[in-house]
């Protein structure tokens, strides 16, 4: 039984001393042993193995048992020996936090010890310093009461927390006392020097004056103020007598000669005054600071009075002049003393690529410009902000109405100019360089705008400046109507028709198309204009944008002007593609009432198509060398006339019946070449041959292929009739019976055959999707592209074969 404890002893005491192998690691590297008892994994069957390898070497059992006995008694002497130096190193701790807090009880002590010494020495400083002080004051050695304050007002803050003994209350009291004495005997000084009443001339500079300005720096901020104040006041009393209202050089005319004083006054302060103020104070820029809001108050008080007398060009040379004063105060000072937060600083304009961008001069530098080539300059660095703006000129901002007004009548003036100018001129003449381009009085136009834009906006960038762009959209309308839309050709109604024999007849001379050539390119030029309009009011609305308050952008919208030179564009475009379509007319009208059934032949092709290709060579270069520079209204020219030639020319080919075998296949001749010559029709008669563009392509490859469709149902046997019905819904892919019927109409078919034909068409069209959408979707079907180059193939071998 005690043997199977011992086990289970043996096996908790193994289970507590397992050491991880880590830190069996380090116990192996700091005490290093070859004694198998210290090996980690020692096993204490095969230790007494080796020591009793065989029965004779039992003989010795006793003499190991001893030496075990004796290691065990030394290992518990070494673990005694450790337990005990840890219990003298706990009694040796409280040893020396006894004798720690007799040290810190001294440090304290000395510490104390020291406070006391040096605020006795500063007691002694004040208490001196006090006495010194006051006698200082009433000899008004300012210069040794400055550096004296200072140093009594830095010892005072030490006895901040002694204010509770009444000595250290006392000397703190007279402490005050003395200032308060200080800036009343310095205020009497500057009075005396420089009274603000009386006849008596103002005093000099005096070294006294200049220490007492020392010590107003060190008293309480309101004395220097007070100082500055009655300073500059009476140093500015002379020009409101000067320039008082009722004086004649009061008024704007005169504006310079307020300018003028000041600088004088300036240069007279510098010489005299100049060194008796300190530096940090800032006197130059404070009596100008403080001229300026003097000038703006008169200034508004006199203009009220005589607002019926302010004129434009007055108020503009009055701003002019300011302006440039506040300019030069911007070279001259920093800016620091102004306080009135409610003056406006000039902001600058993120990089924009407008050409409202262009470096923006004052109004007496060098014209405006709006040249292209002005855009590719790099711009040259803004001008820092000008911390003075608007300081004296706010005050014209009331009656800026006069400049607006202004300016609406002169850009009245001007679109009136333009109307006459073009009438006299007449439009641009073709075959120049002239032909198609922008009309330059639209250049005129907004380099007006940009000069009204950049010096308003160095009047005022608040409602004015509303008030301007509002004026701006008004005559850009004005323009849009009166020299754009005004002086487009006027359509007629009357056309006349041409007859077979006419055709045949017609010279290459002879055309109907209604707009001439000067006519055509009026329109070309009108359309770029309106383009480069539209382009530069987006420009125009961002800069008006970016000079305007931020808080009044919203109220910057030119969005109707832009759509009003869009539907100038739009306008040009159609008059473009009426006046080609109308021409085309007449030999469509002929193809409809030619005898198709008596056609015995398949000949070159039908003298309507040459009709057709001769005005489309006639008017297509003209338009496409004119609209160069807007190639993609070219484009939209291009779809929009074949969106309208090629739904008409099916229209009149449904009109074509009865139709033999032999004429269907001259009309499919006919399609063939007309689509030829409108896939060809962005770039017919030029030397250098582009290619079309694919949104144009599709439109001509899918109306044409329709037409050519139909005539390959009209050119099939209506015999078998299933076999015909389902080759009609195969190529034509319409399940419109309208159509159906124009078809049957066109192969002569009597009405008693139409109508099994139709009953059998009903049967045999495929059912319908499900959904809303599946009957209406199922005629909008469209070839796959594989079936159209399917069907153009074959077309085109029937074409070869019949030449």
């Amino acid at each position: 039984m005690m043997e199977e404890e011992d086990l289970e002893f043996v096996e908790e005491l193994e289970a507590v001393l397992q050491l991880t192998p880590d830190v069996q690691l380090a116990i192996e590297q700091v005490f290093p042993s070859q004694d198998p008892l210290d090996r980690a994994d020692f096993n204490a069957v095969e230790y007494i193995n080796t020591l009793f390898p065989t029965e004779q070497s039992l003989a010795n059992i006793d003499e190991v048992v001893n030496k075990i006995r004796l290691k065990i008694r030394r290992l518990d002497d070494n673990i005694r020996t450790v337990v005990r130096g840890q219990t003298n190193v706990g009694q040796d701790g409280r040893q020396v936090k006894e004798i720690t807090r007799d040290i810190k009880q001294l440090d304290h002590a000395k510490r104390h010890l020291t406070t006391s010494i040096t605020t006795l020495n500063h007691l002694h400083m004040l208490a001196g310093g006090v006495d010194s002080l006051e006698a200082m004051t009433r000899r008004r050695q300012y210069g040794e009461v400055a550096n004296l304050l200072q140093g009594v007002m830095n010892v005072l803050e030490h006895f901040h927390k002694y204010m509770g003994i009444p000595q250290i209350r006392q000397l703190s009291e007279r402490v005050k006392a003395a200032q308060t004495e200080l800036g009343q005997q310095i205020l009497a000084d500057f009075e005396e020097a420089f009274p603000s009443q009386g006849t008596k001339r103002p005093g000099g500079p005096s070294n006294v004056l200049r220490d007492a300005c020392l010590v107003a720096n060190i008293l309480d901020p309101r004395i220097k103020q007070e100082i500055i104040k009655k300073f500059i006041k009476q140093h500015l009393s002379e020009y409101l007598v000067l320039f008082q209202e009722n004086q004649d050089v009061a008024w704007l005319d005169k504006i310079d000669r307020r300018y003028a004083w000041i600088k004088r006054q300036l240069v007279d302060y510098e010489e005299k005054y100049g060194r008796m103020f300190p530096r940090e104070w800032y006197m130059t820029e404070r009596i100008a600071v403080e001229f300026c809001h003097v000038t703006r108050t008169e200034l508004a008080k006199i203009m009220r009075t005589r607002a019926k007398e302010i004129e434009v060009k007055l108020l503009l040379f009055a701003i002019q002049r300011t302006t440039n004063f506040e300019g030069i105060l911007a070279k001259r000072f920093s800016g620091c003393t102004l306080t009135d937060g409610s003056l406006k600083k000039l902001e600058s304009p993120p990089a924009s690529t407008n050409p409202f961008l262009e470096d923006e001069p004052t109004p007496e530098m060098e014209e405006l410009t709006m040249d292209k080539g002005d855009l590719e300059q790099p711009k040259k660095p803004k001008a820092p902000d000008n911390p003075f703006h608007g300081i004296v000129s706010k005050c014209f901002e009331p009656h800026l109405y006069v400049y607006i007004e202004s300016q609406d009548k002169n850009l009245g003036e001007l679109i009136d100019r333009f109307v006459a100018d073009f009438k006299a001129q007449g439009p641009p003449k073709p075959n120049t360089d002239e032909g198609g381009a922008v009309l330059p009085s639209c250049a005129d136009l907004f380099v007006y705008y940009k000069k009204c834009m950049v010096q308003c906006s160095q009047l005022s960038t608040g409602e004015p400046m509303i008030a301007l762009s509002t004026i701006f959209q008004k005559y850009l309308r004005e323009y849009a109507w009166k020299i754009l839309s005004g002086n487009l050709p006027k359509t007629t109604s009357s056309s006349g028709g041409l007859t077979i024999s006419s055709l045949l007849k017609e010279k290459e001379g002879s055309e109907v198309a209604k707009f001439t050539l000067e006519e055509l390119c009026l329109i070309c030029s009108i359309l770029s204009t309106a383009e480069y309009c539209l382009a530069t009011t987006q420009q125009l609305e961002e800069k008006l944008k970016e000079k305007v308050d931020v808080s009044l952008t919203e109220r910057i919208n030119l969005t109707g002007e832009m759509d009003t030179f869009s539907t100038v564009i739009s306008n040009s475009i159609q008059l473009l593609v009426q006046d080609l379509d109308a021409a085309c007319d007449p030999a469509l009208t002929a193809m409809s009432k030619m005898q198709w059934q008596n056609v015995e032949h398949v000949g070159d092709q039908s003298p309507y198509v040459t009709s057709v290709i001769l005005h489309i060579k006639q008017n297509v270069p003209i338009i496409r060398d004119n609209l160069a520079s807007t190639r993609k209204y070219f484009t939209q020219f291009c779809i929009k006339f074949a969106n309208s030639f090629i739904p008409k020319f099916i229209t009149h080919l449904f009109k074509c019946k009865p139709i033999s075998m032999v004429g269907a296949e001259q009309l499919l001749l006919d399609t063939h070449s007309l689509k030829m010559v409108l896939l060809d029709l962005p770039s017919i008669g030029s030397q250098v041959v582009r290619k079309a563009p694919a949104s144009y392509t599709k439109i001509v490859v899918k109306g044409m292929t329709r037409a050519e469709m139909i005539l390959k149902v009209v050119m099939a046997p209506h015999e078998p009739s299933v076999v015909f019905v389902d080759n009609y819904i195969k190529l034509l892919t319409d399940c419109n019976t309208e159509t159906f019927q124009k078809i049957l109409d066109m192969k002569g078919l009597k009405r008693s055959e139409q109508s099994s034909m139709l009953e059998l068409f009903r049967q045999r069209l495929p059912t319908p999707p499900a959904g809303p959408e599946g009957a209406s979707s199922l005629s909008l079907l469209a070839p796959t592209p594989e079936q159209e180059s399917s069907r153009i193939r074959k077309l085109e071998k029937l074409i070869k074969k019949r030449l």
